[in-house]
């Protein structure tokens, strides 16, 4: 699973993240978004999911595809 860094991100990118679903706390989906310049800030980027602008924090978490994605999702929240 590979991961990208925040630093290699370009506007148009597609990407993949797990996506907290803020309603309830216990789901995550893991859903695609695109990376584009900040609507208030040029200088910045953000991430445009669900018809949202994110902020982009140093700990979030990018991927190139679904299944590397999905792999990280099993590492992180491994079921016995």
């Amino acid at each position: 699973m590979e991961r990208i860094e925040v630093k290699n991100l370009n506007p148009g990118d597609e990407v993949f993240v797990i996506y907290r679903n803020p309603h309830i706390p216990s789901v995550s989906n893991i859903k695609a978004a695109e990376i584009v310049q900040h609507p208030k800030d040029p200088n910045q980027l953000a991430l445009f999911i669900n018809d949202t602008f994110h902020v982009i924090e140093d700990d979030d978490a990018f991927f190139h595809s679904a299944e590397d994605a999905e792999k990280a999702y099993e590492e992180i929240y491994k079921f016995d």
